[in-house]
């Protein structure tokens, strides 16, 4: 159970770009762009959007979903050190863990058009389509995979969570080696679900502003490969809650979400002086941040620099944490900080935070990730440049 865990390779793909290239090249930009993409809510509204830049290739080879098609376009740059992996150790040292909030839901509303129209189901559609477990199973036939497979669906934490129990894993000698991430396509499921909740902003998403109108929804993928094989990046600690405050709403001190970001410092062994980059959830919701100001600041204080990347990429829910966790990477072996965009209008109500700006540079070993879900479900991830 003492062995390090290392993240050997990744690739990650969003509304930034189809490759870790491109992604890094927008995230790191010293003019950063916010959302560009528009969708439409039942309500009416036209709402920003974070789509991805690029098209997924087609649905052969059991990629049942859209999803699934994003899961294989993260795979594929993964193949080569998987396959390595896989002649070294055997497939069945190698596991998959992958976190979704919506599978092929986007599917299943397509499919239940046509019953509702025909009164059948399309030929085509099958209900393992939608099943949240469905994206890790696929994963696993791509990559040729025999170990432990699961899926995670905690909602906005399911993808820095299948990080964490993929690294679990591995401590505890279940597996070798194990890919782990979130993977997280548009539904109009979620769009309409977030519009009732009167959580869906028509503008450009606010991160802590004291204008913040709520969260835009964004889609995208990112796919690790982790094993106890020393590398430059290392997954040095964790940390996950469960506070249960309210279904949807946060716990308002932010109980919670202090005790994850606690844990992962104790996880990792370090104190939060340590952190020189805090990835914040960041949804820009007034109940998220007003509570992660609270517990951010009795952490870390006021001198961190830290930053919410959702105006850039939109939430991408089941995926946020793990392309988050991306973006840390990023920025610990550039030296460079995401930017925290938002129009600069703090809120009075809320302790102050230090948040980046575009084109700074950092000095920093270590990041912290923090990701928050319904429920009050709670995860920090700790990454470290070795």
């Amino acid at each position: 159970m003492s062995s390090a865990v290392y993240i050997n390779k990744f690739s990650v793909a969003c509304a930034l770009g189809e490759s870790n290239d491109l992604v890094r090249r927008n995230l790191l930009s010293k003019t950063p762009t916010t959302v560009a993409g528009l969708v439409s809510s039942l309500d009416g509204r036209a709402v920003p959007f974070g789509k991805l830049p690029f098209e997924l290739s087609g649905s052969g080879g059991g990629a049942r979903s859209r999803t699934n098609r994003l899961a294989d376009h993260c795979l594929r740059p993964l193949a080569p050190a998987i396959a390595e992996y896989i002649s070294k150790v055997g497939a069945q040292q190698i596991a998959v863990v992958v976190g979704t909030s919506t599978s092929g839901i986007s599917e299943a509303e397509d499919a239940l058009k046509t019953r509702l129209q025909t009164g059948q189901w399309p030929a085509s559609y099958h209900l393992m389509t939608q099943e949240l477990g469905d994206t890790a199973a696929h994963v696993a036939q791509r990559a040729g995979a025999g170990g432990p497979v699961y899926g995670i669906s905690t909602a906005c934490t399911s993808g820095a969570k299948a990080i964490a129990s993929a690294a679990r894993l591995i401590k505890a000698g279940f597996c070798k080696a194990a890919i782990a991430g979130g993977v997280d396509t548009f539904c109009n499921l979620t769009l309409n679900g977030f519009a009732a909740l009167e959580s869906l902003s028509d503008r450009v998403c606010n991160p802590f502003s004291r204008n913040r109108r709520g969260i835009n929804i964004g889609e995208g993928g990112a796919l690790f490969l982790l094993s106890s094989e020393p590398s430059t990046i290392r997954l040095a600690g964790w940390g996950e809650s469960a506070d249960a405050y309210h279904i949807s709403a946060p716990d308002p001190k932010g109980v919670g979400a202090e005790d994850a970001m606690r844990l992962a410092l104790t996880s990792a062994k370090i104190s939060a002086s340590e952190i020189g980059y805090l990835n914040l959830h960041g949804t820009a919701t007034k109940l998220n941040d007003s509570m992660e100001a609270r517990a951010a600041s009795r952490v870390f204080g006021a001198k961190l620099a830290c930053s919410s990347t959702k105006p850039m990429t939109g939430h991408m829910l089941g995926a946020a944490g793990a392309c988050e966790a991306a973006f840390a990477i990023m920025a610990l072996e550039d030296q460079m900080l995401p930017a925290h965009l938002w129009d600069g209008e703090r809120d009075v109500e809320l302790p102050p935070l230090r948040f980046a700006e575009a084109g700074e540079t950092a000095q920093a070993r270590l990041a912290m990730s923090c990701s928050y879900a319904f429920g009050g479900n709670n995860i920090a991830l700790v990454l470290a440049r070795a």
